[in-house]
């Protein structure tokens, strides 16, 4: 490992094979205070104490992992060696198959079957024509003498019986054939002069050659009518050329039966398609689509998996989360991977549809540095800014807390431009934090010097760390007599984070942001560290940047406020932000003047978008209306999709778990705020106030007035309706009251949270505790008939009530609980005695009383539950 790296610390965990608490702990007792976090970064030096400590962990390790791929390559080796004999088998098979037809086809080319045997040397005579015959016979009949006549005669009928016979055709077996439509064939067969018939034979040589010996009988001839073609025996090279096809079809390259071979190829790449199809199907299944943030009870939905094996997981890597709890980008992925799960964030997908061109270094020109402000509550990060810009922003928040992201671009003395980003210190607001570490170029960590490290503070540093911003701590408040600077010092080099006076690289300086002092020379480090950066970017192009802050305003619609981080933004571009889109119809700093265009670093409030998009989204200006709104509601729809994949049914276990916690409540919530950054912390805080017993639904949220169709929904829903900075409008408020909806109205985030903590406890069903009131003992009995055994009684601690429950406790065990009969002193009926006093008793349904037994009483008060 290299001097001055880092390593984080699940991966040295993994490599020495402990666990997170032994890590942490041996470190502690070295010497070295280390978070309790798997992705804490170590240094080398902590490294090596690790790697000397449980080196004896890693040997085990890597013998177990030894053994393990030994046992895997004994695995593959045999696999291999099966795949290889079933190849040895296949390819025997095939041999053998081309063997077969090997002899199928010398069988095939062996030579014509004999049937008979024609005497080739004889030419056959011509038959004679039909009307030829007569005419000789009449003409011998005129000259032969009379003698012979009657021998012709006598020879003549023999040989007319011979043609009739020979021109009678085929014996009839049973129907008759017509065959009157073979006479014009027939015809044109017998008129077909010689010169025709040698050209047909021509045509007809290719198929005769390939025919069985003799050829076959000519289309159209008559029966017995053959070639004279002789019978040729197929020769050595003929009959290896018939072997070679026949190879070829068994190895599928015949030339023949292209159409065969078409169709056999077709089918083998449908079933190469679906299982490749397949495949993916297997592949997609393991790859979760989320968005930034998702709970742990969507994870485990999506994944399949019961909830307490994923809060398992996250307890494993040092994470104590709840169902409702969301997890980050980090812990997502790595929970997903102890599942077998990979992770795809879908707003990162859906981003790279749109391509952004790489700017030419010679377009790119100076920019003004993006600086983020983060810090604990009341440290004073907003009270810099008000020094910084002369102006009053703490006066327009609530109780003096900053409950939105603000963007402020301010222009030093020296001509120089700063844009600063302000965040919220309340633990609610990580999600804001996080993403103003991201646009940012510099972090301000402010520090209260009267106060310590607070844990927001830590938090911010480590966003600042994550993200790979540089920082600059401003260590406030040193006005005060009780501030410390160097304790805070002290507190971050024990976080590994030396400032320049102790001898570090850290730029630290401090301030009084209510007097001023020391406030210039912070912005003069501020300005080296963005000098070192070297900020460019490129105003001659289309603008994209970052969605600061979004809300609905009454009169003007939504306005978003952006941060332009490339290019230059223009009155009438078109935007896509998120799921939202639009035309810009105004801008307006943040000082409420009206501007034309704004380049890179200028954070800018614009009307025109359709929505409000969420806090953190990318912006970017497209040429064309019609894509920005198709990506728009191609976004909107994989959201939705998301919403479905996540929503939880409820199930049999589910049921089963309500009925075992007995009674098991719900509540609704309709939230609706100013800004999205404020109703996504509210959604945040509320969802963790979730218990096993009381489930906090939001079943809706969003940004603007709470309108009649709200406070419907809650009608319907049986919910309640939460604004934050909000009024309701219209109807509202009137059907409101009609329905008996409750409406809560809230500006700090504080009361919020604390008053829907009470409502929930109220909702909880009162624990009944045991409470001892007094205690007596028997001093003597007295049996009466008819009546029963009365015990004679001093009461020794607290009170005895005659409601009271009892208990008889004989030699220290319990031999009875019951209830009072009676309680008396003397004559008279009393409800209590006292401490000191005598009196009797008796127990309701029991007479085993006996001296020196103590009477224990006691009554069950319900407690309230809290969170």
């Amino acid at each position: 490992m290299a001097e001055g790296a880092t390593i984080r610390l699940n991966k040295v965990l993994r490599e020495l094979n402990i666990s997170l608490d032994r890590a942490v702990d041996f470190l502690a007792s070295k010497g070295h205070d280390v978070d309790a976090r798997p992705t804490t970064k170590i240094s080398a030096e902590v490294y090596q104490v690790l790697l000397d400590e449980f080196q004896t962990d890693m040997t085990k390790k890597a013998a177990s992992l030894e053994v393990s791929e030994e046992k895997r390559k004994e695995k593959e080796a045999l696999r291999l060696q099966l795949e290889q004999e079933q190849e040895e088998k296949r390819l025997a098979r095939e041999k053998r198959a081309a063997a077969r037809e090997v002899v199928k086809a010398k069988v095939e080319l062996s030579g014509p079957k004999k049937v008979g045997k024609i005497d080739l040397d004889k030419k056959p005579e011509p038959p004679k024509p039909k009307e030829e015959a007569p005419a000789p016979e009449k003409k011998v009949e005129k000259e032969k003498p009379a003698a012979k006549k009657e021998e012709v005669v006598k020879e003549e009928p023999q040989s007319i019986e011979t043609q009739y016979q020979k021109l009678s055709g085929p014996k009839i077996m049973g129907d008759k054939i017509d065959l009157s439509k073979f006479e014009k064939p027939k015809k044109k067969k017998e008129e077909a002069s010689d010169a025709d018939k040698k050209e047909r034979k021509k045509r007809r040589k290719r198929i005769v050659s390939n025919r069985d010996a003799g050829g076959g009988r000519a289309k159209g001839g008559k029966k017995g009518q053959r070639f004279t073609a002789p019978r040729v025996e197929p020769t050595e090279e003929e009959v290896q050329k018939q072997v070679r096809e026949t190879l070829e079809k068994l190895q599928g390259k015949s030339k023949k039966g292209k159409g065969a071979k078409y169709r056999r190829d077709k089918r083998e790449l449908h079933r190469q398609q679906t299982e490749k199809d397949l495949e993916q199907q297997e592949l997609e299944s393991k790859i979760l689509k989320v968005t930034e943030f998702v709970t742990v009870g969507e994870v485990a939905t999506m994944m399949e998996v019961p909830i307490t094996d994923i809060i398992s997981a996250c307890m494993s890597l040092g994470i104590m989360v709840t169902m409702n709890q969301r997890l980050d980008a980090e812990t997502l992925s790595i929970v997903a991977d102890e599942f077998g799960y990979e992770v795809e964030f879908v707003k990162a997908d859906i981003e790279e549809t749109i391509e952004e061109e790489e700017d030419d270094p010679k377009d790119l020109k100076p920019r003004a540095p993006i600086v983020t402000v983060m810090g604990h509550v009341d440290h004073g990060k907003t009270s810099l800014l008000d020094y910084i810009r002369q102006e009053n922003v703490i006066a327009g928040e609530s109780g003096g807390i900053t409950q939105h992201i603000g963007a402020y671009g301010v222009s030093l003395s020296s001509g120089q431009k700063i844009t600063f980003l302000d965040t919220p210190g309340h633990e609610a607001f990580t999600a804001m934090r996080a993403r103003g570490a991201q646009v940012t170029d510099i972090a301000i960590i402010v520090i209260a010097a009267d106060d310590d490290i607070m844990p927001q503070t830590k938090e911010a540093i480590s966003h600042a760390q994550a993200a790979g911003v540089p920082i600059v701590f401003a260590i406030n408040k040193i006005d005060r007599p009780t501030a410390n600077p160097d304790k805070i010092k002290e507190g971050l080099a024990n976080m590994n984070l030396l400032v320049e006076d102790w001898g570090g690289k850290i730029q630290s300086h401090d301030i009084s942001a209510k007097t001023g002092e020391g406030v210039k020379e912070l912005l003069e480090k501020v300005l080296l560290e963005a000098e070192l950066l070297e900020l460019k970017a490129n105003p001659d192009k289309l603008a994209s940047g970052t969605v600061v802050e979004a809300f609905l305003d009454k009169g003007r619609g939504y306005v978003s406020t952006i941060l332009v981080q490339a290019g230059t933004l223009k009155i009438g571009d078109y935007v896509l932000a998120g799921t939202c889109s639009g035309k810009i119809r105004a801008m307006q700093d943040e000082r409420g003047k009206t501007v034309k265009e704004a380049g890179p670093s200028t954070p800018i409030s614009i009307l025109g978008l359709d929505g409000a998009p969420q806090a953190g989204d990318k912006f970017n200006v497209l040429e064309d209306e019609k894509e920005a709104k198709q990506i728009a509601a191609k976004r909107s729809q994989l959201q939705r999709e998301q919403a479905v994949r996540t929503q939880r049914h409820i199930t049999l276990d589910e049921i089963g778990r309500r009925i075992a916690l007995g009674e098991f409540k719900e509540l609704n919530i309709i939230l609706k705020g100013d800004v999205d950054g404020s109703v996504e912390a509210l959604t945040d805080s509320f969802q963790k106030l979730s218990t096993d017993e009381i489930q906090v639904n939001i079943i809706h949220k969003g940004v603007g007035a709470i309108t009649e169709s709200d406070v419907l929904l809650a009608s319907a829903s049986d919910a309640i309706v939460i604004g934050f900075n909000v009024r309701p409008m219209g109807n509202a408020r009137d059907i409101a009251d009609k329905e008996e909806i409750d409406i809560r109205i809230y500006s700090i985030i504080y009361d919020a949270i604390n008053d829907l903590k009470d409502a929930m406890e109220g909702m909880l069903s009162p624990e009944m505790k045991e409470e001892i009131t007094g205690t007596a003992e028997i001093r003597e009995t007295f049996k009466i008939s008819k009546i029963g055994t009365i015990a004679g009684c001093m009461v020794t601690s607290g009170k005895v009530f005659r409601n009271s429950q009892i208990r008889l406790i004989r030699d220290g065990v319990v031999v009875y609980t019951g209830v009072l009969a009676s309680l008396k002193r003397f004559k008279d009926d009393v409800k209590e005695v006292s401490k000191g006093y005598d009196c009797g008793l008796q127990i309701k349904n029991y007479n085993d009383i006996r001296i020196g037994d103590i009477v224990e009483a006691f009554q069950e008060v319900a407690v309230k539950k809290t969170l």
